[in-house]
């Protein structure tokens, strides 16, 4: 079972967040929320932990106290636990996606003006053809892009694969042999977000659920 949990960052509850949980978390992690100097970057980081703790309570109240690690490529993970988690941000949404024995990963973005020629040099000449014959262009770009940083999360080895390297037709794509699959998410109208799965596509995720700030 796949969750998808997504909150909104609110400057009326910042101050309340920090003193409230900040303390729940390692101390480097809390040296990093506090060294950011606008507000919002602090609590999206914050939020993505929250969200994350939440999320592992859900699964297995053992889980929620579990260490993050990292991988060589500085892919986030849970060591000796057979969930799976991805965070993403932007704007002012945060979302959590957690599964289970399944590489994962998630990106959103909010709907902004971009100039399609601007990002030859990462999408194929058949993804911009078809950005390029879309109605809304700018709606198909930022689906092909948070596709594009979805499958790479999931991949583990981040922005070490060139965008270029590799092209999603039909909401699949193949790296080096692994076939990953991809799930639209829909959090708000102003942005795009999509799952990426490695090796196969979860049948069971859940509607995602919004978590109030005022619920923490």
């Amino acid at each position: 079972m796949t969750q998808i949990l997504y909150a909104y960052i609110s400057e009326e509850n910042h101050q309340y967040l920090v003193k409230k949980y900040l303390d729940d978390f390692p101390e480097d992690f809390q040296k990093k929320v506090l060294a950011y100097k606008r507000w919002q970057d602090a609590q999206l980081s914050l939020l993505g932990r929250l969200l994350l703790k939440i999320g592992l309570h859900n699964k297995n109240k053992e889980y929620k106290n579990k260490t993050i690690s990292y991988t060589g490529y500085q892919k986030p993970f849970l060591a000796d636990c057979s969930v799976t988690f991805n965070i993403s941000h932007a704007g002012e949404i945060v979302v959590c996606v957690l599964s289970e024995n399944l590489d994962i990963g998630v990106d959103i973005e909010i709907l902004s003006d971009i100039s399609i020629e601007d990002y030859e040099s990462i999408m194929t000449k058949r993804e911009l053809s078809f950005i390029k014959n879309e109605v809304d262009n700018k709606v198909a770009f930022f689906d092909y892009w948070t596709q594009k940083e979805a499958v790479i999360k999931a991949n583990g080895k981040g922005l070490s694969i060139p965008l270029k390297s590799f092209e999603i037709i039909n909401n699949k794509t193949v790296i080096d042999k692994e076939s990953f699959f991809l799930k639209k998410v829909h959090l708000d109208q102003n942005y795009r977000c999509h799952i990426a799965f490695k090796n196969a596509l979860d049948p069971t995720i859940e509607n995602p659920r919004i978590v109030q700030l005022c619920d923490l």
